[in-house]
């Protein structure tokens, strides 16, 4: 029996009705949502998906050549999608799969069709606002040939919500000279489980860029997205940034598969535990030549907490190129003060150090997004300052 008993949540009877704007949601949801890299101001945006609850209440495309559905409509629509449903991702995977697999609500299908340059973000946001909810969703993202698009999820619950549960399925496609960039911002809440199930496909000569950002507390997390390099020259790159307070505890990293001839993989992480447990994970996996990956996996301690880096790399053939830096420890005394030598005091020194370790100059996000990442991470030091 898991310790998470799926039987304690509610994952039928709270379907909530379509909503026309997202201005229409009270403030305190739209500021968790923004807190995920959710704006209601779609004005900047290509698209934009609301899945509330147990289904999609909004769906909005405003551009030619990128199609976003519900999960459910695009299986309606396309014949069950045979092609892409269930297609890499395995229902026997765990018993969170199979729940998945036995219990469909939604998520989002993103389709971008071949040679589309889709100029602005599509939005999306995963939303738990019942208490006790159970969340499943399956979400499936289609990059056409030659096509480049970069999606923003995030997923976050309401404030009065006191426990519920988020199993999200996601299955990634990225076809020959394609480009994905897709940015994951997480805004939990103290007592919610959450088990992402994702994996991909890269193409020939395709790209995958991967950002993952979550800074507030949840109380468990269990990730391990996997992507397969299949086609010669293709690429991703993975990068993290997550914090555990104290009551926090998880266990997330990344899998990469190198399947073909010129590929290059990294995967760069920065963790903090502010008292929380984290096992921050990556492997690399090498079967083609030539190949080549990297692996950076960087811990951060401020105060109590407990931080385990388990990086791997793992060469099946003659001639490939992995490599690995992992660390965990504390701020060095030198550094503060070196900074306290230039006018800052300990607090201050503290603070900006842990600033510039959670640096969000990740690849990709706009303007707005990090604007609002700067401001959450600055509320964090701040906090981690006056500790």
């Amino acid at each position: 029996m898991s310790d998470t008993q799926l039987t304690k949540f509610l994952f039928d009877g709270l379907t909530q009705k379509k909503i026309t704007s997202l201005a229409s949601l009270d403030q305190e949801d739209r500021e968790r949502m923004l807190m995920a890299g959710v704006d209601i101001d779609e004005s900047g945006h290509s698209a934009t998906f609301l899945h509330l609850d147990h289904g999609g209440v909004y769906c909005n495309s405003r551009e030619d050549g990128l199609e976003i559905l519900d999960t459910r409509d695009a299986l309606k629509k396309y014949n069950g999608l045979p092609d892409y449903f269930w297609k890499i991702a395995d229902p026997e995977q765990d018993e969170f799969t199979s729940k998945a697999f036995e219990t469909l609500q939604g998520g989002y299908f993103v389709h971008v069709r071949s040679g589309m340059k889709i100029r602005e973000p599509v939005q999306s946001c995963l939303f738990m606002k019942a208490d006790h909810v159970g969340q499943s969703v399956h979400n499936i993202v289609i990059v056409e040939e030659n096509a480049d698009v970069h999606i923003v999820t995030g997923c976050a619950t309401s404030r009065p919500m006191q426990h519920g549960m988020h199993i999200g399925i996601s299955e990634f496609y990225v076809k020959k000279g394609a480009r994905l960039t897709f940015t994951m911002i997480h805004n939990w809440g103290e007592n919610v489980v959450v088990r992402p199930r994702s994996v991909g496909v890269i193409e020939e000569g395709g790209i995958l860029l991967n950002n993952y950002i979550m800074l507030n507390p949840v109380q468990s997390l269990q990730m391990y997205p996997t992507l397969y390099l299949n086609g010669r020259g293709a690429r991703c790159r993975f990068n993290s940034i997550m914090v555990a307070p104290k009551g926090s505890h998880i266990d997330a990293g990344n899998r990469i598969i190198l399947n073909a001839r010129d590929t290059k993989a990294e995967i760069l992480s920065r963790s903090i535990t502010t008292g929380g447990t984290m096992f921050v994970r990556g492997l690399i996996q090498g079967n083609a030549v030539p190949s080549r990956g990297h692996l950076e996996c960087k811990g951060l301690i401020l105060g109590d907490g407990i931080i385990h880096a388990v990086p791997e790399l793992e060469g099946r053939a003659e001639g490939i190129e992995l490599s690995h830096e992992a660390s965990v420890g504390k701020i060095a005394q030198e550094e503060i003060e070196y900074l306290m030598a230039r006018g800052l005091d300990e607090e201050e020194a503290t603070s900006t150090i842990v600033r510039g370790f959670l640096n969000v100059d990740i690849i990709g996000l706009p303007e707005k997004l990090k604007n609002t990442l700067d401001t959450m991470i600055d509320q964090l030091r701040h906090k981690k300052a006056a500790a």
